[in-house]
């Protein structure tokens, strides 16, 4: 028999199951809604505990949890199902890091919507939808801040413990599409010197207003209404937040708001930019790379740069210093960025 390794033979299964992957989404959604990860974590483990927790039919739990576990997000042993590692920590309501809410935005029909004719998004090169992401006041993006919040609360904390903010220096700190505030709010809450300016949509800094008051840094935290690019930003803030922000922009614009954020700055102060930044490749890490056709379905000309376009962009626009960190367990990266 021959050493060498026989070719893989073709199979249709790839293609089937990306053909069908619309279902995943269904499906988690569906769990969440009916709260089957918290009923598994409190001990209702078996088709009829969980269908009784969950008011709904046993053969429906039996169905919905035997594709959880195919897809990853739930063991089973007998009869019995137990809670992944990730699910675990994610997905029971009891956790302090469930992130749920956020099927809110992420399976929202106006981001599904997006996606629904591809084809005519590549011809075009960007979005086909009429009322796309960077329209003015979009409704999304309220659900965007009401839903996305928990799921930015790990990447805020890095930032906070990165950027220092534990110091208690007096800063003067300009949140740009602030959304749901999480942000700016950690910092404010890490330094109690820390004054915050938020800038976004007004009918969404609504949303990030009741997130500082629940926070109690209410007092520290002021609102800009309107569009980064035609408002006055104001001065000599210490730090400037660009998170999740500059992926919805072509190159042109990314530097137009580089330079206004740069002006704003105080001498020695320090802009940090969270993204997607995939590797030169534009294929690795997946979810990373993965996120250059959210924005080609939902943005205009957006993208998932990679750091050397990020740092030509920052260069041009007069930035002197960048260096880039990528968070752990997280698909993003941070950019520090000083003059």
């Amino acid at each position: 028999m021959s050493s060498l390794a026989k070719p893989q033979q073709p199979s249709p299964e790839l293609f089937f199951d990306t053909m069908n992957a619309y279902q995943r989404t269904a499906a988690l959604k569906g769990a969440i809604h009916l709260d089957v990860f918290t009923a598994i974590a409190e001990g209702n483990t078996t088709p009829g505990a969980i269908a009784a927790r969950c008011h709904a039919s046993e053969r429906g739990i039996r169905i919905l949890c035997d594709y959880l576990v195919i897809i990853g997000f739930l063991t089973k042993q007998g009869s019995a199902y137990q809670l992944s590692a990730d699910s675990a920590m994610f997905l029971d309501r009891r956790s302090p890091a469930y992130l749920g809410s956020a099927e809110g935005f992420l399976a929202s029909p106006l981001l599904i919507d997006a996606f629904k004719d591809m084809a005519a998004a590549v011809r075009k090169g960007g979005t086909v939808i009429d009322q796309h992401a960077l329209g003015p006041e979009h409704p999304a993006w309220v659900e965007f801040a009401r839903s996305m919040g928990p799921m930015m609360a790990f990447p805020a904390e890095q930032i906070a413990k990165l950027t220092g903010a534990d110091s208690g220096g007096k800063w003067k700190v300009l949140d740009i599409a602030a959304g749901h505030g999480i942000f700016g709010i950690t910092i404010a809450k890490h330094n109690p010197n820390a004054t915050i300016f938020a800038l976004d949509w007004s009918n969404v800094l609504e949303v990030a207003k009741e997130n500082a008051q629940k926070a109690g840094i209410e007092a520290r935290y002021r609102t800009i209404g309107g569009s980064a690019f035609d408002v006055d930003l104001g001065s000599d803030y210490d730090l400037v937040l660009l998170t999740n922000f500059l992926h919805h922009f072509d190159i042109p614009s990314c530097e137009t708001i580089l330079r206004k954020v740069r002006a704003a700055l105080a001498p020695t102060g320090q802009v940090v930019t969270l993204e997607f930044v995939p590797n030169d490749d534009r294929v690795s890490p997946p979810t990373t790379a993965a996120f250059s056709l959210m924005m080609l379905g939902w943005t205009p000309a957006g993208d998932a740069y990679t750091f050397a376009e990020y740092e030509r962009m920052l260069r041009n626009a007069g930035y002197s210093r960048n260096e880039i960190q990528p968070l752990p367990a997280s698909p993003q990266s941070v950019i520090v960025s000083r003059k």
